[in-house]
């Protein structure tokens, strides 16, 4: 159910939970754009294709204007076995603030334009024609709104693109039991091989069991019961042990049942799952996982798509651009000023693909005394959905972030991230300016590759001879894994004559040029001593900015092995 072709983004929403039975609200709404007003329209003269924001072309609609208010409407029906049971109705994402109704009854809201949110909406639901309204309020403008690389201006300029309103993620109904599994936290031991469990319980808990089993390519390797509670705590050893790693990203299927004690034979509710073995730790100055030092081949992906914006036209092209990464050769990617998808995560995780989660804190006045409430509450939300990706192995909640807009800030939210998932190493501000950090990160965007090294050869000798962004204002570099998270950059259009395009630094006039080009530049990371890993800017053009190695319609620019010969090279750290 919910998996129709002729629906968009039909893919099943949240492959870490997964329960059978759904129903998917994608597809065509009434759709009023610009009324002002706290209650719902009576009139919507207008249609779009959901999840597609309004300002894509993959809407229907493709206005590029701001949109401060956007009213929804759509009808449903629920299948008939439905009733009886709890229905939720559940939200991918809204950008930015968001209300909804169903049946004329306001049922709540939600701020945050990254994250999901849900609602249980069995009260209001009638044996037939259900309308369901929705009202998102957007403004790139508002500096309490973090809203990432969307244009706080009419058009895109620099290294801001087209805005995203409203429902950009799908939209979708599920059925739970009155006592149900809400939610779940793994935390791998790859010593061990075994799991920990942490779990939350809705509903009665009296008189039922979780049993908990997991599988390795459909043997069972581990099973574990334990008396339902409200907070679940409980261990799973596993009979195979096998890591999940960048070249070998094996996953263990898990399935949760909760089960009657007296009669074992009736399940209450069943979701299904997957995990994989794998650890991240800090040791001399490295980055290791699973206690080996693997060379971080990142590369900046934006999220952004031609015809969709923030939205892929389907989950081919999700996982299409992990692949065309994997093709040049990097083992992972920063996913840069925006909260990606949970489908973009199950392909990383399927291919053994290495992610920084980031939150898009552009646009935020991180000085403002709400900032805080802002950052806070949405970041949480980030780190609960997606805590159990293997794929993910750090976190970054700011970007380029001057200490004199609230340092504070910036030690708070670390501190609070450390305290939601220790098992990750943080960074406070990619690039600078650091205040309280795991890793000592910075930018740099020389395009000279012999004074691109030069500036990074001191370090090789000394830890006080370290290449920092803003040294006047930062906290010094304490002897954290050091890496370049931005580099390269380099502008490269000769098929695009539009006076908009920039990148950085001076154009190549060839492309044998260019490939020289990052051959210096990148080879003088990989072979350093003292470098864990890099990330080049950027796998490919997004409007106006060129510096990609694809185009913004992901045709290469160069032959990619051309890249990957380049990028493989055993790196430094990989030598010892």
């Amino acid at each position: 159910m919910g998996r129709e072709k002729s629906i968009p983004r039909a893919e099943y929403p949240r492959p870490q939970f997964v329960r059978k039975e759904w129903l998917n609200l994608n597809g065509s709404w009434d759709v009023e754009i610009g009324k002002m007003d706290t209650t719902p329209p009576t009139v919507f003269s207008r249609k779009i294709l959901v999840p597609f924001c309004p300002e894509s072309k993959l809407s229907g609609i493709a206005k590029k204007e701001f949109i401060p208010w956007i009213w929804y409407r759509r009808n449903f029906e629920l299948p008939k076995q439905w009733f009886g049971k709890r229905i939720l109705l559940h939200f991918g994402a809204v950008d930015y603030e968001a209300t909804v109704w169903v049946n004329g009854n306001k049922i709540g809201s939600h701020r945050g334009g990254y994250t999901p949110f849900s609602f249980e909406i069995t009260r209001y639901i009638t044996n037939g024609n259900n309308e369901l309204i929705v009202c998102a309020k957007d403004d790139t403008r508002n500096p309490l709104q973090p809203s990432g690389k969307q244009s706080d201006k009419l058009e895109s300029y620099g290294c801001f693109y087209t805005r995203t309103t409203g429902i950009w993620q799908t939209v979708w109904l599920e059925p739970v039991p009155q006592t149900y599994l809400r939610s779940f936290k793994i935390y791998p031991n790859i010593k061990k091989g075994s799991i920990t469990v942490r779990a939350t319980v809705d509903g009665k808990t009296s008189g039922l069991n979780l049993t908990t089993t997991a599988f390795a390519k459909n043997r069972k390797v581990g099973e574990v019961t334990v008396p339902t509670k409200k907070i679940l705590k409980f261990h799973l050893h596993l009979s195979e042990k096998k890591l999940w790693e960048p070249n070998n990203p094996f996953l263990y299927a898990l399935e949760f049942k909760l089960v009657k004690e007296k009669r074992k034979e009736k399940v209450i509710d069943t979701v299904k799952s997957y995990f994989g073995l794998r650890e991240i730790r800090i040791s001399r100055k490295k980055v290791l996982i699973n206690n080996k030092p693997i060379f971080q081949r990142l590369v900046l992906d934006q999220g952004y798509y031609p015809d969709g914006i923030y939205t892929a036209p389907n989950d081919t092209a999700l996982k299409r651009d992990i692949e065309l990464s994997l093709k040049l050769g990097f083992n992972g990617a920063r996913l840069h000023q925006k909260v990606f998808e949970p489908r973009f995560l199950y392909w990383a995780d399927k291919l053994g693909y290495l992610v920084w989660g980031e939150y898009p804190n552009w646009g935020l006045d991180h000085s403002h005394p709400e900032a805080i409430v802002r950052v806070q509450a949405e970041w949480r939300e980030v780190i609960e959905r997606d805590f159990n990706h293997p794929c993910i192995v750090g976190w970054c909640p700011f970007n380029e972030t001057p200490r004199q807009q609230n340092p504070e800030l910036l030690r708070i939210i670390y501190r609070l991230t450390k305290q939601l998932d220790p098992t990750r190493p943080v960074i406070d501000t990619s690039g600078y300016v650091h205040v309280e950090t795991d890793v000592y990160d910075v930018h740099n965007y020389e395009q000279d590759p012999d004074k691109f090294k030069a500036l990074f050869e001191p370090f090789k000798k000394l830890d006080k001879n370290v290449w920092r962004n803003v040294p006047e204002q930062e906290v010094a570099y304490q002897g954290q894994p050091y890496f370049v998270s931005e580099y390269g950059g380099i502008w490269w259009n000769p098929e695009q004559k539009d006076k908009k395009s920039w990148g950085y630094g001076e154009r190549p006039r060839t492309a044998e040029e260019f490939i020289a080009r990052y051959r210096g530049l990148t080879e003088s990371l990989l072979f350093h001593p003292k470098m864990f890993g890099f990330c080049y800017t950027q796998l490919y053009d997004i409007e106006q900015e060129v510096n990609g190695l694809y185009t913004y319609d992901r045709k290469p620019k160069f032959h990619p092995n051309t890249i990957r010969r380049i990028n493989i090279q055993r790196a430094a750290i990989e030598k010892t």
